[in-house]
């Protein structure tokens, strides 16, 4: 075959090609970033995670499928989650003291503690449920430390909110319904560590 007549025929094969494919896309829409990624054996499916959280949460979640997957679609499958209780105490200014587990698929659940300021227009005393997506966590250690809120990214549905965390590496994605979803915007940064403490700084 003459080197025009087989540039021409690649040619043709790769337009049939690209238009069986747009088709293709057309007929069965674009995959949802949730269902685009494949988890790994160290990940959470969207699934799961919510599975988890309504078994968690209970009936008051109604929002929660909706913050959830918008979690997933900004940031992929986490590799971990924490279930826990908080309290906070604010006037203006207030604190925040929570105590869970953090839930792998490869090393187990490792108990985490948190502490942190708030600033918001909530005050008085209130507890609350806890559930934190952990993405891009390299092993257990990486977990205790300061994460600082990313700005803008506030999301509240339903009466579930959700915050997004980060140390510039490992993203942390705090999600709490009511009176703790407003709190929750209103951190400013978490202290994570392996043993209660009282210092928030």
């Amino acid at each position: 075959m003459q080197p025009m007549m087989k540039a021409t025929a690649m040619a043709v094969r790769a337009m049939l090609t690209t238009i069986m494919l747009i088709a293709l896309t057309l007929t069965t829409g674009a995959p949802s970033v949730a269902n685009a990624q494949s988890a790994n054996g160290n990940q959470y499916t969207m699934q799961e995670i919510i599975d988890a959280g309504h078994g968690f949460f209970g009936q008051t979640s109604g929002g929660l499928a909706k913050v959830v997957e918008h979690a997933f679609q900004r940031y992929g499958l986490p590799n971990g989650y924490i279930l826990g209780q908080e309290g906070s105490g604010a006037f203006i200014a207030g604190l925040t003291y929570g105590e869970g587990e953090l839930h792998t698929k490869n090393v187990g659940q490792h108990p985490v503690f948190w502490q942190g300021p708030s600033l918001g227009l909530d005050w008085g005393g209130q507890g609350s449920r806890a559930m934190m997506l952990v993405y891009n966590l390299p092993s257990v250690p990486s977990l205790y430390k300061r994460f600082g809120g990313v700005s803008g990214s506030a999301y509240v549905v339903a009466g579930v909110g959700m915050t997004v965390l980060t140390d510039e590496h490992v993203i942390v994605v705090p999600i709490r319904t009511g009176i703790g979803a407003r709190l929750g915007v209103n951190v400013g940064y978490l202290k994570l560590t392996q043993q209660p403490t009282w210092n928030p700084f």
